[in-house]
């Protein structure tokens, strides 16, 4: 199958890197420079160096030619950026099928990508969400890998997880996409809450108390606005949040552990030189969790700690310090 792959970052190279050994696969980048460097080098030195890529890999900035030629599109940028690739894409004709695998909300509307495609891609139903356990690296690299894949049709995520399984990368249907969304928005924001912890050397109690408190407050915003409990137990949830709660390849993790030795967040974001979504996840989500009602102390804390400046060690006390209730 002809898949063309738009957005050379960390993840999009290294998904079009797993199927290229299987598919014809083409990545879209808006750097031409860079991508020539990736095409001459076989390597993505800004993004995964060190991970060579498959030579039938094949590298393109002209959009209109990739977008033209796809029989699956990908689409990897962050979600930031996502509005401008789909307004690009609703410029050209006959789209083929799309997944995407951006996690977050669109700074400032809320929305979650299932509704920028509705928006700017109406009456394209064939679409798909990508989610799950996953760092760039380790798929690059060929580390065995499951995801989920969420479409509203079954057949279609049936197909598609079919097309794009491989050897050492599993994927499983499922038609729950609210729910996979969430899931990968709001693990981010518990990233950054496990980095702080372990940053402050709470220990290993308070980082799985963190975790567990965190599930709940992803299951309880997800269902509240639409998603299945289910999901968040399953690889998109669950199987996210432990990964990138407790990896340290994890970005997210990485600006909690800084934040908790003192470092400002704007200089912790330029050193990364990656996007780190769970920082702008955070005020979405803070915002949803009011606008719904939903209690997401864990969320809040983090929000504050990011935007309102909030020392780590008082953030942690104020957690503590709630009024004791019912787990469940």
């Amino acid at each position: 199958m002809k898949l063309s792959v738009l957005g050379a970052g960390a993840w999009g190279t290294a998904l079009a890197a797993s199927w290229a050994p299987h598919h014809r696969v083409t990545l879209w980048g808006r750097n031409a420079a860079e991508l020539d460097a990736m095409q001459a080098s076989r390597v993505n030195a800004r993004y995964l160096p060190g991970c060579p890529l498959p030579d039938a890999l094949r590298f393109s900035p002209d959009f209109s030619a990739v977008v033209g030629e796809a029989e699956l599109l990908v689409v990897a940028v962050p979600s930031g950026g996502l509005r401008p690739t789909l307004a690009a894409l609703a410029r050209q004709p006959g789209l083929p099928p799309l997944v995407w695998i951006c996690k977050g909300f669109e700074p400032g509307s809320r929305k979650l990508p299932h509704q920028l495609i509705a928006e700017l891609l109406p009456g394209h139903t064939q679409t798909a969400v990508l989610s799950g356990p996953s760092f760039a690296q380790e798929v690059a690299q060929g580390y065995p890998t499951a995801l989920t894949l969420a479409a509203d049709d079954t057949a279609l995520a049936q197909r598609l997880s079919e097309i794009l399984s491989g050897q050492r990368l599993r994927l499983y249907a499922h038609d729950d996409v609210i729910g996979v969304e969430i899931g990968g928005a709001l693990k981010n924001v518990m990233a950054i809450a496990a980095g702080i912890c372990d940053g402050l050397q709470l220990g290993h109690n308070a980082r799985a108390a963190l975790i567990t408190r965190g599930l709940a407050e992803m299951t309880r915003l997800g269902v509240g606005l639409g998603g299945r409990f289910e999901t968040f137990m399953g690889l998109s949830g669950l199987g996210d949040l432990i990964l990138t709660t407790t990896g340290d390849l994890s970005r997210n993790r990485q600006v909690g552990l800084r934040l908790a030795r003192g470092q400002p967040l704007a200089a912790i974001l330029a050193e990364l030189g990656h996007v780190a979504e769970g920082v702008t996840t955070a005020r979405e989500a803070d915002a949803l969790a009011t606008e719904q009602d939903v209690d997401m102390p864990i969320t809040r804390a983090v929000y504050r700690m990011l935007f309102d400046g909030l020392p780590a060690a008082q953030a942690v006390d104020a957690l503590l310090n709630r009024e004791i209730k019912a787990e469940f």
